[in-house]
This record gives C-alpha cells, structure tokens and sequence, in this order.
C-alpha cells in the first residue's frame, strides 16, 4: 500500500503532506484495516526509495542502447532563487520502440556559463554510464549554449567517435528559430493579443461570468466549448489561443453588450488581422517536424511580402529577412532524416532545396546532402565491420583456448572458415546503400506511415542503414520535450513546496516521468490553469 501511495505522489505530483490527509487516511484505510497512518517524512523516504530503485532498471535497460540523443533546457522557479536544467534522453530500445526519458533535473549554480552547463550535462552522462553513447545533444539559441556544447563535443571525443566530424551532434532547436522569427511580429498585434488574452481572463474571473458567456455561446450555436489562455513566451501556445478565440469571436462581441465592465473585445478589423496572422502561423506550427514543411514557410512568405495588404507585408517582411538568414545555411540533420524516410529518399531534397535556397548554392547543397549521407554511411559501415571483426577474433580465441591441448584440431580450413565470415559480413554492406535508392519510394497505403516502423521490419534486409535510421530518426528537432517537463517543475516547485531539497525535487521530477512512462498515465492537468470548459 505505502508503495502504491508513494507511486501516486510522483505521477500526479501530490504534496508529500497528502497523506497525512484525513480523508486520504480513510480511504486507505477503508480498502485495507491492516493499513498504518503514515507521516510525510516516512512518504518522502519511500519516494526516494522507489526512485533509487527505478533508477537501476532505467540504468540497465540503457545498458542496452548503443546511441542515445538528448534535448535540455533551462528554467527558473518563481518561488526559488536557483536556476534548473532539465536533460531529457531519447532512443530505441531492443523492440525498436521510441523512449523518451527524463534523466537529470538538478540546479545549476550562478554564474550560469557554458563550461557549468557542461560539466553537469557531463556529471549527468557519467552518472548514468552513457557518456560514450551520445549521438547528439538539442539546444536552444541561448548564447552560452555554443561554448557548452564546443566543451562537451571536446569531452566527449576523446573517448567515442562521434559521424561526420561531429557535425550533427549539435543540434539547434527548430522550435526556437522559428520562435525568433515569429515573437517580432506578433509584437505587431500586441494590443490585439494582450485584449484576447485579458478577455479569457475576464471571464473566467468567477463563475458569473463564466456562466454569462455559456448562454451567449450556446445561443450562437457555436461548437466549441472552451478558451484557452496562452503562455506569452512561447509563441506556438500564443497561436493556439488566437486561433481558439477567434471561433468565438462572435460570442465575444455579444458578450460585450451584456457585460458593461467588459472593456476587452477585439473590433472586427482587429479580428481581420488576427484570422490572417494565425493561417501564416498555422504554417509555422508545422513546420518544426519535416523538411517539407519549412519549404511552405518560405512559400508563403515569398507569397504574403507581395501581398496587396500594407499591415501583412510589413509584418511578413522582417519575418523573411530572418527566415533567409537562419536558412541560409543547409540543415544537414533534416535532409539526411529525410532521405531516410522510404517515401522520399533523395526525392524530397531534390524537391525542396530549390524552393528553400537561391540558385547559386542549391545544386551545392545537394551534392553536400548527398556527400555527407554516403560519407555517414560509410562510418557505419567501419563501425560495423569493426564489430563484426572483433566477433571474429574472439571466435578464433574461443577454438584456440578450446584446442590447446590438441593443436591439430586447428586447421587451415578453421582459417578459411574466419575469411569466409569476414567476407559474408562485407558483402552485402557495400551494396546496401544503393539498393535502398534503387529499389524506389515506398508508397504505404495508409495515412498512418511510421518510417521507424518501416526500418524495423526491415532491418534484416538492411542491417546497416537500419542502424544508421535508427541513431537519426529519433534526434530531436526542438527542446520541447525538455520543456515540458517545466509545466511539471512548476506545480511540483510550487509556493507549497518550495522548500524542497534537489534531491526530493528530482526524485518528483524524474520519477513521476519514469512511472508515468511504465504504467502509461497521463499527467493530471490542471483546468484552472490552462483549459476554461464551458460544460463540464
């Protein structure tokens, strides 16, 4: 019982202090007589416990994993003066599943400098043994993060190879580029945005209100059933709550005639503006997960700085300038998982690249793409001949310790036998590659395609480039695994707890994911926080 309570305060992020609950006890009590009364202190020890305890099994089972990648971030606590970092790992395991685990959630003492960053990314890498299986590393655009990762690419390569150089170990948050390139010109609809987002707030300030604006919803017919608040400094969660409120802008305005201290509806060419920024973002919101999809980014700028309306042009304008020079230079990481998607292939790139760069390097960035996934693929060649030779050799230790005592046993034919099965490794390696490209796109016949999936049923005919697919196809584009822990970090770090210790902080943290992840459970959100529903 006490190990199913404490499992409940991890998953759902309780307060320690929850047990010593009256009506917690009760029910405890109730489902088991034999049940004794605990306090938080003896909870908190048994959290620890279990968290100890799922740490080895996490531990054992990345013993098995031969690359794994990571995404980390930063946050501050409003209630604590300390700075965390949150480091997530992402790989496959031997069933060919996507893991994502939370790792380490620990504080980082001020200065916050790359060379701090790195050696508690590195002290994290050591802990969990993994510092040699490390195949990249998701970062935002923070400034110290470029000295944080030149220090741990230098760590890192001195004990473990890291493809093509290291050029893709450093892996630039998607998410925030695009970030960079939309916060400017939302600022062009501040006032606009700053009224949505007082008018959620309005009206879920009591249940008067929010019951006012019920009736107004059901009597204009509309389908939607709730308003979404955003968080200002993301602009993917700004665009969500534009978009949602804009299919209430109807019940905003009638709303308004029945509320006389309302003072915050949009106009109707203020939700002119707002309908035509949120199709632009809807483009933005894709584009952090295919190459495919940053080519309509720039297709629609190129489209919207013609566009006959002065307040599009001027906004999209900026938005181009930056798109072209953070674009500027070819994102190697995208192209080489595109050309290990089977529907795509070379195709995609080929497609593409002359509508993302100008012509005078689009025919070099091709032949770079194409260079760089042969040279790749040729490193894991190396590695796996390396591996396939040192099964060989210690094959032939095992006949020689076998037959030490009768020497004849070891003939030629044991030697020609060893070349036979260095060459059947080599063999079908060198031609790998080219029957993928040769063998045409795949075309699936459902809408539901998983190129993971894909690699996993055909691993036996492609040993190599299933690896390869494999290390590639689970890197992180964006920080947002990371940073959604944070949402967790801020309920846990709350003013009720905020004077909890690192290591209880990281027990709640790491093993709320780590339980959430075994028995498949959501986090509890909280609605008066996020979500305002109309119907309950």
């Amino acid at each position: 019982m006490r190990e199913i309570i404490a499992i409940a305060i991890m998953v759902h992020e309780y307060p320690f202090s929850v047990v010593e609950d009256s009506i917690w006890m009760w029910a405890f009590q109730y489902a088991n007589p034999n049940f004794h009364k605990i306090t938080h202190k003896t909870a908190r020890n048994d959290c620890l416990a279990l968290f100890e305890m799922e740490k080895k099994t996490l531990k054992k089972l990345l013993e098995s994993v031969s690359k794994i990648s990571l995404t980390t971030d930063m946050w501050k606590s409003s209630h604590q003066v300390v700075e965390y970092m949150i480091i997530t790992g992402h790989f496959i395991d031997a069933g060919w599943n996507l893991q994502k685990r939370v790792l380490c959630f620990v504080k980082v003492p001020a200065p916050r400098r790359g060379i701090d960053v790195a050696d508690a990314i590195f002290k994290c890498l050591k802990t969990w043994g993994i510092e040699n299986k490390v195949f990249s590393i998701s970062v935002d655009n923070a400034s110290y993060n470029d000295s944080c990762i030149r220090c741990l690419k230098e760590n890192i390569s001195l004990s473990s190879k890291l493809f093509l150089g290291g050029s893709l170990f450093h892996v630039r948050c998607c998410a925030h580029i695009l970030n960079l390139l939309v916060q400017d010109d939302l600022s062009t609809i501040k006032d606009i945005i700053f009224n949505i987002r007082e008018s959620v707030k309005y009206i879920n300030h009591n249940d008067a209100r929010l019951k006012a604006f019920c009736d107004v919803v059901e009597q204009k017919r509309l389908k939607e059933r709730k308003l979404v608040i955003d968080c200002p400094t993301r602009w993917n969660s700004t665009f969500n709550m534009l978009s949602t409120a804009l299919k209430f802008k109807t019940a905003f305005a009638s709303y308004k005639e029945r509320e006389p201290h309302y003072n915050y509806a949009p106009l109707l060419e203020e939700w002119n503006q707002v309908e035509k920024v949120c199709k632009l973002l809807e483009v933005f919101n894709l584009a952090t997960h295919v190459i495919s999809e940053v080519w309509k980014v720039k297709k629609i700028l190129d489209k919207e700085i013609e566009d006959e309306d002065l307040f599009m042009r001027e906004m999209v304008g900026p938005m181009k300038k930056k798109f072209d020079k953070y674009w500027g230079e070819c994102n190697m990481l995208m192209a080489i998982a595109s050309v290990l998607d089977p529907r795509c292939e070379f195709h995609m790139v080929s497609i593409c690249f002359p509508l993302i760069y100008s012509k005078e390097v689009v025919d070099e960035n091709i032949k770079k793409v194409k260079s760089s996934f042969e040279e790749l693929y040729d490193e894991y060649v190396g590695l796996c001949l390396q591996e396939s030779t040192s099964s060989v050799v210690n094959l032939d230790d095992n006949i020689s310790s076998s037959s030490q005592f009768n020497t004849s046993v070891v003939t030629s034919f044991d030697e020609i036998m060893s070349m036979l099965r260095e060459k059947e490794v080599v063999s079908p390696i060198k031609s790998e590659l080219q029957d993928y490209l040769d063998e045409g796109i795949y075309v699936p016949n459902t809408n539901s395609f998983s190129a993971l999936d894909w690699w996993r049923n055909n691993n036996m005919k492609y040993k190599i480039l299933s690896k390869m697919a494999a290390d590639i196809l689970v890197i992180p584009i964006s920080t947002v695994a990371s940073e959604s822990t944070f949402s967790a970090g801020g309920r846990v770090i709350d003013e009720f707890h905020s004077k909890l210790n690192e290591e209880s902080v990281e027990a709640l943290i790491c093993g709320g994911d780590w339980f959430r992840q075994k028995y498949n459970v959501k986090k509890k959100s909280k609605v008066n926080l996020t979500y305002y529903n109309f119907y309950k």
